[in-house]
């Protein structure tokens, strides 16, 4: 497991918006440039699966109080 994926959704959103910001300033090279773009991408893709997560949890919440 890499460190991504230990993140919370609330710091995987912060290190996601420091990523932007610094693709936005401008000042990196191109290679730097697109290793943050790299590591922006995963960073998405692991508060996606987050989120997805937790909208299934609690549609099965919902789903378990409306059969009670």
């Amino acid at each position: 497991m890499d460190e991504i994926e230990k993140l919370s959704y609330e710091a995987a959103y912060q290190a996601l918006e420091d990523v932007l910001a610094q693709l936005d300033s401008g000042e990196l090279a191109l290679e730097q440039s697109v290793s943050l773009y790299e590591r922006g991408q995963r960073l998405s893709a692991h508060c996606q699966r987050l989120l997805e997560d937790a909208e299934l949890k609690v549609r099965r919440l919902d789903e378990a109080s409306a059969v009670d």
